[in-house]
């Protein structure tokens, strides 16, 4: 992919000639983050980013592929987050709030509401219908459980779980638990709730 371009054509009305792609990419991430995939057209990504719509083309090709190079980042960022959250040497418990505390971060990154994660955001509602969509959601779902899965196996191993606990089963829990926190937080809730709700969750899935 290209990481400068030259519009003559956008230099003439004034804008600069060059874009840092990294920068274009995340004003189009914010732009879909707000109005979701399908509301958002190409026009609403140029005007954020200030490229014209055939410098959009030549650097990241059309809508939808724009649209996975993003989703792609966010799974990057957001599994990266989780991961260094259960990566130390805190207790369960501790490591869990710690992963929960990283993903409200996330989803309360914006100005104004929270706009909750962007998986959940604009991505589901295109699963049924975009093959290419669906893949990336299904191997990030995968990814976070396969991340909680192996810190409870961790747990287990450490005398933190009992040893009839079942690391998978609790794995799909605590997924579950931040995928509804991110529902939640889109929906309004605050996040001081979100956060009560994280460690009753804790609670639960740790035997307390």
């Amino acid at each position: 992919m290209a990481r400068k371009k030259s519009d003559t054509g956008a230099a003439r009305r004034g804008r600069p000639a060059a874009y840092d792609a990294e920068t274009a990419l995340r004003q189009a991430t914010d732009t879909f983050w707000r109005a979701g995939y399908s509301g958002t057209s190409l026009d609403k990504i140029a005007a954020a980013t200030g490229m014209s719509p055939p410098s959009l083309y030549a650097a990241f090709g059309n809508k939808h592929a724009l649209y996975l190079e993003a989703l792609a980042r966010y799974w990057e960022m957001s599994l990266a987050a989780t991961r260094e959250a259960l990566a130390g040497d805190h207790p369960l418990d501790e490591a869990l709030m710690l992963a929960y505390e990283a993903a409200l971060s996330i989803y309360f990154s914006g100005k104004g509401t929270a706009r909750g994660c962007f998986v959940v955001g604009t991505a589901v509602t295109e699963v049924a219908e975009d093959a290419a969509i669906r893949g990336s959601v299904a191997a990030g779902l995968r990814a976070i459980d396969a991340d909680f899965e192996a810190r409870f196996r961790l747990a287990q191993e450490r005398g933190e779980l009992k040893a009839t606990a079942d690391p998978a089963a609790l794995a799909l829990l605590a997924a579950a638990t931040m995928q509804t926190i991110a529902i939640r937080a889109r929906a309004g809730a605050r996040r001081a709730d979100l956060r009560e709700l994280a460690r009753k969750a804790v609670g639960v899935i740790c035997g307390k």
